[in-house]
């Protein structure tokens, strides 16, 4: 069985191509939505979703959240007692929804479709793959996120000729494509994009003015403290998408402490963020070599896009409003459905062509000689621009700078600097030469290979000797080598994780908890009341009756974040 998945820095999903096209599966909750988060409980259970995200308030030493900005990266973070990597916090996300389909279909999965952002490097894809390997997987292919976010909009069976641009501001990412649309072929043009760029830094800005208003160090509060001021942020943070203003409340040192913003004051405060959203666009409009006017259509995904700044600065620069008719947060799944349908063979999907390019310029490093015969190290030599359509393969040659020079190391790097202390490095490679030949004779032939999963292959070949070299990757502290993955994997499978039976329960409990913390006085009283009967229902194991009480008990709880206005 092959599914679709958006293994998102907020949320994550995953669905199928079915008789009735794209199909979302709900996770044990009901819900399509799987907050990307990780909380370890005290007894040292491993939650996922949902109860761990609520869990970032009341209990956030031992919760995780954002791990996707940390992928292809040696980053480890501890949670309970043991240090995980980026890679293995996906894993544990990618397991939980395999778990929830497998349920719901009936039927093993063995292979996914991840939707990645356009703009993630060689070392976040390798991790991506490698955390669908940890989770058991084999994972067929990774599809762009703006390129999935088309193919969910139907753009294939729109008029040929149509040109698209499509505006992806997830959790952590900001992602930028063009596409046209031509007798059944969508082909991407140009792609750009920051990966540390997203709402998580307009929830940042808002904490921190927020802090900074109501005279909080963030490095002297409890932890606690700054969790509940971040989750009202956040939901000051969507208020402020529909309404001029949002007003919090919080409890600090014991004092409690009332803060409004103004949308106006949110967009001046938000302006580097807004030109940073900019520059991606301009690129990818220059790369493309299109002008406003030129455009068919504009759309906005992830759930970020939902900030009314967005809209605004969408029509100031492309001079139109976006299309909104498929749910942000849900069209890049959709879309990956799509492609897993396309890998299929799904006969509805036969006449659908898609094209990709590289999102960055692939090269390696050279010493260049002024006229002076004076050498400077450490320029950038471009093999494969970046917007190349994918697959691709260029060749360059390169020869020695002495003679009598027994070794060419190839250092490859990716970017747009011309120096590459500015760009990259992706490995090294060493390609040994003769002594005896001249400069001339020892030159080296270097093709790189990127094909449309954003895998690259390098072969080095000594002309003189046609003797070829491959990359064998060095110094990536972000890439698991294929034993670490191994070991990893042994190590995953020890972990006790919450049985998905079992999952409504520990949400519920979670909520209350989180709403009893953010609550005051008599609120509290009467949470507590309510958590301490629904315990006492689970303690007497009739599955009946704690479904009946668990029903009545998140009614409670609804009703007191319907009346707090949250």
């Amino acid at each position: 069985m092959l599914v679709g998945i958006d293994l998102g820095t907020t949320n994550s999903l995953i669905g199928f191509f079915g008789d009735n096209g794209p199909e979302l599966i709900p996770n044990a909750l009901g819900e399509y939505l799987t907050p990307s988060v990780l909380s370890v409980d005290e007894k040292g259970t491993l939650l996922v979703g949902r109860a761990a995200r609520d869990r970032l308030v009341t209990h956030p030493h031992g919760t995780v959240a954002a791990f996707k900005r940390w992928m292809g990266t040696a980053r480890e973070t501890r949670i309970g007692n043991k240090n995980y990597r980026p890679e293995e916090f996906s894993a544990l996300v990618l397991r939980s929804l395999l778990d929830d389909a497998e349920a719901h279909l009936g039927e093993k999965i063995t292979e996914a479709i991840i939707s990645v952002p356009a703009y993630f490097g060689d070392a976040q894809r390798k991790a991506t793959r490698a955390a669908g390997e940890l989770a058991g997987i084999r994972v067929e292919r990774l599809i762009n996120e703006p390129t999935a976010a088309a193919l969910a909009y139907g753009l294939e069976q729109r008029m040929n000729g149509s040109t698209f641009i499509v505006l992806d501001l997830g959790g952590g990412t900001f992602d930028v494509s063009i596409l046209e649309i031509f007798d059944g072929v969508m082909q991407v043009h140009a792609s750009a994009g920051d990966n540390n760029l997203g709402g998580e830094d307009f929830l940042h800005l808002l904490i921190k003015t927020c802090c900074t208003d109501l005279g909080i160090d963030q490095n002297k509060i409890k932890k606690e403290e700054l969790a509940q001021i971040e989750s009202k942020c956040e939901r000051a943070k969507k208020q402020l998408s529909t309404q001029q203003e949002a007003s919090l409340e919080v409890m600090v040192n014991g004092e409690v402490k009332q803060w409004t913003i103004h949308q106006d004051r949110f967009e001046s405060l938000a302006e580097p963020l807004i030109q940073r959203i900019r520059h991606p666009i301009e690129r990818a409009m220059r790369d493309a070599k299109l002008l406003p006017n030129q455009l068919d259509e504009v759309i906005l995904v992830g759930g970020s896009s939902r900030l009314s700044l967005m809209s605004k600065l969408v029509a100031r620069m492309l001079g139109r409003l976006p299309l909104r008719h498929v749910d942000p947060d849900r069209a890049i799944a959709m879309g990956a459905c799509v492609v897993a349908g396309m890998k299929a063979r799904n006969v509805a999907l036969e006449e659908i062509v898609m094209t990709d390019v590289c999102p960055y310029t692939l090269g390696v490093e050279i010493s260049r000689q002024d006229h002076g015969k004076q050498i400077s190290h450490g320029h950038f030599s471009p093999i494969i621009e970046r917007n190349s359509t994918v697959p691709v393969s260029r060749s360059s040659t390169y020869s020695p700078m002495h003679e009598g020079q027994v070794k060419l190391e190839l250092n490859v790097y990716q970017g747009e600097s011309p120096l590459v202390a500015n760009n990259v490095k992706l490995g090294r490679l060493e390609v040994a030469l003769s002594p005896r030949l001249s400069k001339e004779d020892n030159s080296v032939d270097v093709r790189f290979t990127y094909d449309v999963n954003g895998v690259l292959q390098v072969e080095a070949t000594v002309l003189a000797t046609k003797k070829s070299y491959e990359l064998i990757l060095q110094e990536n502290k972000g890439v698991l080598t294929d034993a670490e993955i191994r070991a990893r994997l042994e190590s995953l499978a020890e972990i006790k994780i919450h049985p998905r039976q079992d999952q409504e329960n520990i949400a519920a409990i979670a909520k209350a908890e989180r709403i009893y913390a953010e609550c005051l006085g008599q609120d509290r009283d009467e949470i507590q009341h309510y958590l301490v009967q629904f315990l006492g229902e689970i303690d007497r194991q009739d599955r009946h009756t704690i479904a009946k009480h668990r029903e009545q008990f998140n009614k409670v709880l609804a009703d007191f974040e319907a009346r707090l206005g949250w």
